[in-house]
């Protein structure tokens, strides 16, 4: 798998580098892991935290330059630290040990090719709770084909309906390449399926970030995902939007109006969405953003 990276073409962008020369693609990502952090994690979605939080593994480096991204210091500072494929295991493995409802990759599309072989060597070790794929949504169908029978969730985020807000990631195609990884998300792992403690087992969670003074793109979002999926994906409607630096787009610089986000809220509702995770607007704090030092996270 490996031989992936001697022309990097794994996400969109389509850099076409080869990372086991050292040279580096848009994402700046090299040839080896890098992760800014694992923890047991528990401000996830109810069903992926249980008891004791869902094990989360930070990834460093992103194919996207979200304006407002939370994780900052690990997605475009690239703070973090390499480590092997059998180390990732391990970590997995460590997770487990520590009673984590599931394994949650965040922001792993540029590692594929490496984390399907920790993933396979973990699971050879004993790994048997539910590998969850955490990503901005902007992959290639082809790309997530290669994880097929490895992922058991998919959380995607679902960003812009709008191609022209795109701006926002540095991408102009979001929504059609969103659009298609999100079919072949759901074609791998299907409707939600739970265990008896109600944790999620198989299945698609999908995000929306609510952004200030996008309430149109918004509702077009959630239209566009009841008229495809009805409630056959669980979705989250997240108001955490949090200002934590000034940004070259006036129009983000506030915070979310909280009777936008209700009127959003109300409107899915009015259409069917039932299966579905709101927040209240005291999400919009910087409480619910990691920071990120070595190995762990404080």
């Amino acid at each position: 798998m490996e031989e992936l990276l001697n022309n990097c073409n794994l996400c969109p962008r389509n850099c076409n580098v080869n990372r086991n020369k050292n040279e580096l693609g848009y994402c700046m990502a090299s040839n080896k892991i890098a992760i800014g952090g694992y923890h047991l994690h528990e401000w996830e979605e109810p069903p992926l935290i249980g008891k004791y939080g869902s094990g989360t593994i930070f990834f460093s480096h992103c194919n996207l330059r979200c304006v407002y991204c939370q994780n900052y210091d690990i997605s475009i500072k690239a703070q973090g630290e390499e480590i092997t494929t059998e180390r990732l295991a391990n970590i997995m493995l460590e997770l487990q040990s520590l009673s984590a409802a599931n394994i949650n990759l965040v922001t792993p599309t540029h590692y594929i090719p490496l984390i399907k072989e920790s993933i396979i060597i973990a699971k050879n070790k004993g790994l048997t709770i539910p590998i969850v794929y955490n990503t901005s949504g902007y992959e290639k169908e082809e790309t997530l084909k290669l994880l097929e029978g490895l992922i058991d969730i998919y959380l995607p985020d679902f960003k812009y309906y709008n191609n022209e807000l795109g701006k926002y990631s540095s991408v102009k195609d979001y929504f059609s390449v969103a659009d298609s990884a999100l079919k072949e998300m759901y074609r791998q792992v299907g409707k939600p399926r739970y265990n008896k403690e109600g944790l999620l087992q198989k299945g698609v969670i999908v995000r929306h970030l609510v952004l200030p003074n996008n309430y149109e793109d918004s509702r077009n979002i959630i239209t566009y995902l009841y008229k495809n999926y009805k409630n056959n994906i669980i979705y989250s409607i997240m108001n955490q939007y949090t200002i934590t630096r000034k940004l070259k787009y006036p129009e983000l610089n506030q915070k979310v109006d909280n009777n936008e986000y209700n009127k959003l809220i109300d409107y899915a509702y009015e259409i069917g969405v039932r299966n579905c995770f709101i927040q209240e607007e005291e999400s919009q704090s910087e409480s619910f953003i990691p920071k990120f030092k070595g190995d762990t996270i404080i």
